[in-house]
């Protein structure tokens, strides 16, 4: 090619080409969106307004007006953004936003988070609650609910309760419009939202209503750590035939539920489909699951973290029913039952695993801290037949997959080479498939045999897996030949 060729610069701006235009939301939608918007904004005003304790506080019209306005309101507003686009695959100006690119709104966003679960936790009188009186503040407003559901005042606890599952529910409207083309989502944002409000919110508040034991029927253990600890164990068994069924389902989940259907479906039956955990980060964490670090450095650190907790866990209910049963480790069992349950059930797991969504992805505590994940993720890598398998000819290397894999996992490198994702984080979300422009990635089920070389003797694998020779592992633990950052 000659010089000339080769030093053309082709300036669009002064040949007379406007500058390109980010797409705007069709006027249809319009009316609908500011109607959404107007009844966020009256709710937020009543909330503030009932939070300063003024008019209508800890009624059912306050109740409405301030949680139930906003929520129809923001629902109303998601539908509308999406319903007049076509259905495909929607991801404008993500990076030039700063909410979703680490910009001033995403800090501002993360710090309002984080602020909240230092309150929850911590300073609760901040938020209303009052251990030997009335509630106060913005717990005052769901005090009507609490008191028709659990038949007591309301605490932080159930306001957190209520707002849970109230934003798995509107950002669920939200993840079911945006991926409206892919079925696979919609059915498990439902999911997730179903098994929220049932399991994880409407009956543990019924089982206090009728004094029995408060349990999240969607948890389990160790993501549950206090389950099978003595004392939990103790308020089952006092609870007479209620209790000790309670106790079943624990038992039953753990060591039934949880090695058959991960098993056959890989952990998305439940970090997916079930979780309340992974129900929010699916859902008001969406916007930000492209911030997930995919660089060898983040795998690294998310492998040791992950089964450093799990390991933490269960020494810490070991130790604590020793201590039950022999009176062994008296003055370590109780110290290690409430560091574990500051450091990691308080701090990783809430201010850090939520507060942190707008800067480190919407994952953090599912990828570094989740112990339920840890040994969902040891039965899908080795023992599972889920896979994610590639058409690596028909991929033109876009990257999409790569960019909103919520667990940092260069699913990109892995279609290049037509080989199957098989990966101990993967939560199956199958978003890198519903992004997927050519339909080069497909979640399956099938024969054990042919996901990855040697998963025929996986126990052999999983062995290998723990004295690799290369610190990367990739042979053993599926990563992919590159170092990123």
């Amino acid at each position: 090619m000659d010089t000339k060729t080769l030093s053309y610069n082709y300036d669009e701006e002064a040949l007379g080409f406007p500058a390109p235009e980010v797409p705007s939301v069709p006027a249809p939608s319009a009316p609908l969106e500011r109607v959404g918007l107007a009844l966020v904004a009256l709710g937020l005003l009543s909330l503030a307004v009932q939070s300063a304790g003024g008019l209508l506080s800890g009624t059912w019209p306050g109740f409405f007006s301030a949680i139930g306005l906003p929520a129809v309101g923001g629902a109303l507003v998601f539908w509308a953004q999406y319903a007049g686009t076509p259905r495909g695959i929607r991801h404008d100006g993500m990076w030039f936003r700063g909410l979703s690119s680490r910009g001033a709104p995403g800090w501002m966003a993360g710090v309002a988070m984080t602020a909240l679960y230092v309150a929850l936790y911590w300073y609760p009188e901040v938020l209303g609650h009052s251990a030997s009186g009335e509630p106060a503040g913005l717990v005052r407003v769901v005090d009507p609910l609490a008191r028709s559901l659990t038949g007591a005042p309301a605490s932080q606890w159930f306001l957190y309760g209520v707002l849970y599952t109230l934003g798995i529910a509107v950002f669920g409207v939200r993840m079911a419009m945006k991926y409206r083309h892919n079925r696979y989502q919609q059915v498990r944002t439902l999911s997730v939202a179903c098994f929220q409000t049932l399991l994880a919110w409407l009956l543990p508040n019924l089982l206090v209503r009728f004094r029995q034991p408060y349990m999240e029927f969607n948890g389990l253990w160790p993501l549950k750590y206090d389950y099978l600890m003595p004392d939990k164990v103790a308020e089952f068994q006092s609870a007479g035939g209620l209790g000790l069924a309670l106790l079943g389902w624990v038992l039953a989940s753990a060591l039934i539920a949880t090695p058959l259907l991960t098993w056959f479906f890989g952990k998305r039956w439940y970090c997916s489909w079930v979780c309340g955990c992974g129900g929010l980060a699916e859902t008001v964490g969406d916007p930000w699951r492209q911030l997930a670090s995919t660089s060898t450095r983040a795998w690294k650190l998310e492998r040791i973290l992950i089964h450093s907790i799990l390991a933490l866990v269960v020494l810490a209910t070991l130790v604590l029913w020793a201590q039950s049963y022999f009176g062994w480790f008296a003055s370590f069992a109780g110290s290690l039952k409430q560091w574990y349950g500051f450091y990691i059930g308080a701090v990783f797991s809430g201010v850090v695993g939520v507060g942190f969504y707008p800067l480190l992805g919407n994952r953090v505590w599912c990828r570094f801290g989740c112990p339920q994940a840890a040994i969902l993720g040891i039965i899908q890598r080795f023992f599972s037949r889920f896979r994610i398998t590639t058409n690596g000819g028909q991929c033109m290397s876009c990257g999409n997959c790569s960019t909103y894999c919520e667990m940092g996992i260069d699913v990109r490198a892995y279609a290049q080479r037509n080989e199957n994702i098989v990966r101990a984080s993967c939560v199956g979300c199958g978003v890198c498939a519903a992004v997927c422009p050519r339909g080069v990635l497909r979640l399956e089920n099938g024969p054990h045999g042919n996901r990855f070389v040697g998963a025929d003797l996986p126990l052999t694998a999983l062995r290998d897996s723990f004295h690799s020779p290369r610190v990367e592992g990739y042979e053993a633990w599926g990563e992919p030949p590159m170092k990123r950052g």
